[in-house]
């Protein structure tokens, strides 16, 4: 009697259908992940004005004069 044969046969099924779980949720994983990272978020003028006021690039003086210059 070959392996193939009869209820010996199944386990191939059932391997099969675990091979198409596994690599759906790879794909779906994939998936997520490339949407994610696919829409950047750009910054304003004003927040990076304020990263470089925070940072000590420039004082409260250059960082105002440079806000009321963009709120405008």
């Amino acid at each position: 009697m070959h392996m193939f044969d009869g209820m010996g046969g199944g386990w191939w099924m059932m391997i099969l259908w675990w091979v198409i779980i596994i690599a759906a949720i790879v794909l779906l994983v994939r998936y997520a992940a490339s949407t994610n990272t696919n829409t950047p978020q750009e910054k304003s003028a004003l927040d990076i004005l304020k990263e470089r006021y925070a940072r000590g690039e420039i004082d409260k003086e250059e960082f105002r004069e440079k806000k009321q210059d963009l709120l405008e």
